[in-house]
């Protein structure tokens, strides 16, 4: 299992797949399986959103272990926490915010192991 953060901007932290887009993202998706996936909403002037990929989750029934939003945008927060909270399986978790330091050490630590 990998661990996927989508994000146009931000460092990639430590043990995480990189996607700068939503096609990358949604690839990611398609082919691996995930454990922890933390998403970003605004990927850059007139690219697709975080929605994009939340749309591509609930469509084809993919979905990570995990899920955290750790978008500045409050507006894109919402919108695909009630997108993925209306279609969430009971095997996965999902979190209104970005991931705690102390996960973020865990998979690094692992990562690095």
């Amino acid at each position: 299992m990998i661990h996927v953060y989508l994000d146009d901007y931000r460092r990639c932290p430590d043990g995480f797949v990189l996607a700068r887009n939503a096609e990358e993202c949604k690839q990611l998706i398609q082919f691996e399986e995930i454990d922890v996936l933390s998403l970003d909403f605004d990927l850059g002037w007139g690219q697709p959103t975080g929605d994009e990929v939340v749309r591509h989750i609930v469509s084809t029934g993919r979905f990570p272990s995990r899920i955290y939003l750790h978008t500045s945008s409050v507006s894109g927060r919402n919108s695909m926490y009630h997108t993925l909270s209306a279609s969430l399986p009971d095997r996965t978790q999902l979190f209104g915010g970005p991931m705690p330091h102390d996960l973020l050490d865990e998979i690094a630590r692992n990562h690095r192991g």
